[in-house]
């Protein structure tokens, strides 16, 4: 199957699930991610506004802005001063800011340079995806917009890239172009594994 039909595929797979059982599966990955210690130790997290059936984050953001944490949102900007990023993370206040439409008419907060904050100052960001594998291969909408953001980021080596997904959204046999950057772990209704590098995926649970 070729990488199109695929991610026409999966798609059409996490469009299909029902907006009770979309819901219920937003409350089980979000009690999984709350017990994680690199979750619970990060100060900066960014997350995602869901569109076109993706795993809903905002259960997730709600409970970590309540916790104290600074949350963001990717902005796609041509004004920040990290320009040669295709997108900005800026601060969002879950419960106060008012959202403003991008071009493919997906929520963002308002652009400011004072509340956006360089990607590599991120302790974790929250990726959305329409497929990944045990190897944390990620397979995204085709835009690249998180791969060549973080295309870098070994020279950092922050922050923690995690992609969000239902379990139904799982790969086999996938192959990974060369610029594909891959997740450092994976959560979904059913498990949260962390990928090694070295060893391979980590023990779910």
């Amino acid at each position: 199957m070729s990488r199109r039909e695929l991610r026409k595929q999966l798609r059409a797979q996490r469009r299909s699930v029902s907006p009770p059982d979309a819901s219920a599966a937003s409350q089980a990955l979000c009690r999984r991610i709350l017990t994680d210690l690199s979750f619970l130790r990060a100060r900066h997290v960014a997350f995602y506004m869901p569109e076109d059936g993706e795993m809903d984050p905002t259960l997730l953001m709600a409970n970590a802005a309540s916790m104290g944490k600074h949350c963001y949102l990717p902005v796609i900007t041509d004004t920040s001063p990290w320009h040669h990023h295709p997108l900005s993370f800026v601060l969002h206040r879950p419960f106060d800011d008012v959202m403003v439409l991008n071009r493919y008419g997906i929520p963002e907060p308002p652009y400011t340079r004072r509340t956006e904050i360089a990607p590599h100052m991120l302790d974790i960001v929250f990726v959305p995806l329409v497929g990944f594998d045990r190897r944390g291969a990620r397979l995204g909408m085709g835009q690249g917009f998180y791969d060549r953001t973080f295309g870098g980021r070994a020279r950092f080596h922050r922050p923690q890239l995690v992609g969000l997904a239902y379990a139904l959204q799982e790969m086999s046999d996938y192959e990974a172009n060369s610029w594909d950057v891959p997740l450092d772990a994976v959560a979904t209704e059913l498990e949260f594994f962390r990928v090694s590098r070295t060893r391979g995926p980590g023990r779910p649970r």
